[in-house]
């Protein structure tokens, strides 16, 4: 006589296998049949990718606002930040996924601490030397600091769990990189770039205002300095942005030139950009340069 036959095993399964929803160290059943003609039933799902995750906090000084602690939302409120990542379009190279990346637009309609400010550009890097880009992300800052990944919750990076230097970038603000490496894991780590007590590579890499750590704004030329004067400095980008004739004319939309990110290019009046580029280069010698502390 047939006999159909079952038998449940439980099996531990590594880390780097698990499901993005599933916990290490889960038991997974699997039940083994047998019917008439020897025959077996099988199936197989995609093994995800392995992952680490972070909970990073970073704040551009372009649309912070002292008195409140809380970056505008400008963009937001007025329909100008983009559905899909801008940050390939801006000249970042993504290593891993993300290029062409989209939100999930139900992030567009939260108000409030955590509404979306801006697109950012995380990088994980060596911990040795922080020179080699081993990972990237997309990400979401909101007026609180903290960054989301396009569809919300910590940002994801496709990387083997370990040692790394966290980067945060912006298309006209200055990057960061943390001075020290973090052990970073599936289960997210926090890492505060607006505290000025975390060290950061180089000298002078964050803007210190009422006891936050900010990114240097003003980098309309994206490069990797900030110039008020002199061959291709951000001054005359803004200008150019306007019309570069007449210097009260405003132009609104998403651009690189915002460096307030209020939804509106300035070159003179309450609010202007270039005032904000002016204050990163120290306020008084128009010459003066500020380098971004990357290696």
């Amino acid at each position: 006589a047939q006999q159909a036959l079952a038998q449940q095993y439980t099996l531990l399964w590594l880390d780097r296998y698990l499901k993005d929803d599933a916990q290490a160290g889960s038991d997974f059943e699997t039940l083994l049949l047998a019917g008439q003609g020897i025959t077996s039933q099988s199936v197989f799902t995609d093994c995800p990718p392995i992952v680490v995750r972070v909970e990073a906090t970073v704040l551009l000084d372009g649309p912070y606002d002292e008195q409140t602690d809380l970056m505008a939302d400008s963009l937001r409120v007025q329909g100008l930040l983009p559905v899909t990542e801008p940050n390939t379009a801006a000249g970042y190279t993504h290593v891993g996924p993300g290029t062409g990346e989209s939100l999930d637009p139900a992030l567009l309609s939260i108000s409030g601490p955590d509404a979306v400010v801006d697109w950012v550009f995380l990088e994980l890097r060596d911990a040795a030397t922080g020179t080699q880009v081993l990972a990237t992300a997309n990400g979401l800052v909101q007026r609180d600091g903290d960054v989301v990944s396009p569809q919300g919750g910590p940002v994801v990076f496709e990387a083997d769990p370990g040692n790394y230097r966290l980067v945060a970038r912006h298309r006209n603000h200055l990057g960061v990189m943390t001075d020290a490496a973090f052990t970073l894991s599936r289960d997210p780590i926090p890492v505060d770039l607006s505290d000025p007590a975390l060290a950061t590579f180089g000298t002078d890499a964050r803007r210190l205002r009422d006891g936050k750590a900010l990114l240097w704004a003003g980098n309309a030329m994206f490069d990797n300095e900030l110039r008020y004067t002199g061959a291709a400095n951000d001054r005359d980008a803004m200008l150019q942005r306007i019309g570069g004739v007449v210097p009260t004319a405003t132009v609104g939309g998403y651009w690189v030139e915002d460096v307030t990110l209020d939804g509106l290019v300035r070159y003179t009046g309450s609010g202007n950009d270039r005032d904000r580029l002016l204050e990163s280069i120290g306020g008084a010698v128009p010459t003066a340069v500020r380098v971004e502390q990357l290696p």
